[in-house]
């Protein structure tokens, strides 16, 4: 269970991130909302599935799901460069969560 609500909490960052960026600053009101909801929702998340995962693999895998969540939005989105090493550099990131994963 812990590590189903660390995905969700991952992904949750990927939404305040955006949220943060759409909220230009604080000054539109809706994206500010989106923001502080799924800020606090991730983090909760991310407390409790501390409980049954140590911090520093926790943390990373978090951390891990949020960059690589908010830099596909960018790039299938937001109109991001989608080059070939930045797809190298993402799939790096993924590696390296799911050995984190798999070596906890």
């Amino acid at each position: 269970m812990a590590w189903l609500v660390l995905v969700i909490s991952g992904l949750l960052e990927t939404a305040w991130a955006i949220a943060l960026d759409r909220s230009a600053g604080f000054s539109r009101l809706i994206p500010s909302v989106v923001f502080v909801v799924t800020l606090l929702l991730s983090m909760a998340g991310l407390s409790y599935a501390l409980r049954d995962i140590p911090v520093g693999t926790g943390y990373a895998v978090w951390v891990g799901i949020g960059a690589v969540g908010t830099a596909l939005v960018g790039m299938l989105a937001l109109g991001e460069s989608a080059s070939l090493p930045r797809i190298l550099c993402l799939l790096l990131v993924v590696a390296g969560v799911i050995g984190l994963k798999i070596f906890h």
